[in-house]
């Protein structure tokens, strides 16, 4: 894409919750030699509460959901220095969406109806895009049967994440609600019906765990799960589309349910360490570094994120820094990284925005 800042000026596209003061969506500028947020944004718009935020290959385009009961998806064009502007907005075909991602082709937007009310559940949801970026109506949802194993949380089904394999032949959905991962095979070719389950359609969790977010390693060979309810990050090997469990550790020593909140996780660029995100009373980062061989993660760092309730984070393109969406404390905390180590240093800066939820760099 060619941003035309200078060499050591990235942009960060940061989405928030807009039941405050925030406006939506914000571009801000960041140095990756400093770590340090230009606390004026380059841009505010005004969307309701995009908590998730996806980009195209090329990063010309933005996806967003917008979180709320009867939720939407919103699309929109970047410019040559990150610009946002509006295309078009659909709807997302349930309440609360979460997460999206995009296949492979550009041909489809996945939405994760996350659904708070367990009637009639989450769900789902399959989006055409087109070649200029705008969204078509839905053409297929998807629902599971919950677990009820938690009255409360597990009544109906909450689908939390929707996640591509890298070899984008297989879509995995993280259904908190059913303790499950449900898998589905991709066709595109198939533009009423994209999705078809796969064998085995999917892998079940421990029952009330709460699977939450899934991430893929770059030749996908292994993935990582966090179980939002049991505070714990799953290794799996992948094997033709399917996910077999190889370890499971918990996210903190802690037995309290209350420090019991996984979130959202990474990988380092080189593969060599991930970062969990545990919310609740915990609030920290945990890392940990990954086996070579095997795939299999060691504790390296608990780290503070010295606020409340980290919805999200992120690592910066030079992997000097991480990033954190404190949502409830109102607060993005950049912390310093050293690349070989793996460990989180000394905070650099903790600017204010009003109940950041996603952050994500343009390179």
């Amino acid at each position: 894409m060619g941003l035309t800042f200078n060499a050591h000026a990235g942009v960060l596209l940061v989405g928030s919750y807009t039941d405050g003061a925030s406006q939506g969506l914000y571009r801000y500028s960041f140095d990756t030699r400093s770590g340090q947020i230009d606390p004026t944004p380059l841009q505010v718009v005004k969307s309701v509460s995009p908590s998730w935020l996806v980009l195209s290959a090329d990063q010309r385009l933005l996806f967003v959901v917008n979180e709320t009961p009867q939720g939407h998806v919103s699309s929109f064009s970047l410019g040559t220095q990150g610009q946002i502007k509006p295309l078009n907005q659909v709807a997302s075909r349930g309440d609360e969406p979460t997460h999206a991602s995009l296949s492979h082709d550009q041909r489809y937007l996945f939405i994760a109806n996350y659904a708070v009310a367990p009637v009639p559940g989450g769900s789902l949801v399959v989006i055409p895009v087109t070649r200029d970026g705008t969204l078509k109506e839905a053409v297929q949802q998807l629902r599971h049967a919950p677990s009820k194993v938690n009255p409360e949380r597990q009544s109906g089904a909450h689908v939390h994440s929707v996640v591509l394999s890298p070899d984008g032949r297989h879509l995995y959905a993280s259904d908190l609600g059913a303790d499950k991962v449900f898998i589905y095979r991709y066709d595109g070719a198939s533009p009423q019906h994209p999705l078809s389950p796969a064998i085995p359609a999917s892998v079940a969790l421990p029952a009330g765990s709460g699977p939450r977010h899934l991430l893929f390693d770059a030749k996908g060979r292994y993935a990582y799960l966090t179980l939002e309810m049991s505070g714990e990050v799953v290794t799996f090997e992948a094997q033709d589309g399917n996910l077999i469990e190889r370890q499971r550790l918990p996210l903190t020593e802690q037995q309290d349910a209350a420090a019991k909140a996984s979130g959202g996780l990474h990988l380092s660029a080189d593969g060599r360490f991930l970062y969990v995100s545990n919310r609740g009373t915990a609030n920290e980062i945990v890392v940990y570094a990954v086996g070579k061989d095997d795939g299999q993660l060691s504790l390296l760092q608990r780290r503070s994120v010295e606020g409340d309730h980290p919805r999200e984070f992120a690592l910066d393109p030079s992997g000097n820094f991480l990033l954190v969406a404190n949502q409830k404390s109102n607060q993005i905390v950049v912390m310093r990284r050293d690349p070989r180590s793996g460990k989180l240093g000394e905070t650099v800066q903790t600017l204010s925005q009003d109940a950041p939820s996603d952050l994500k760099f343009l390179e």
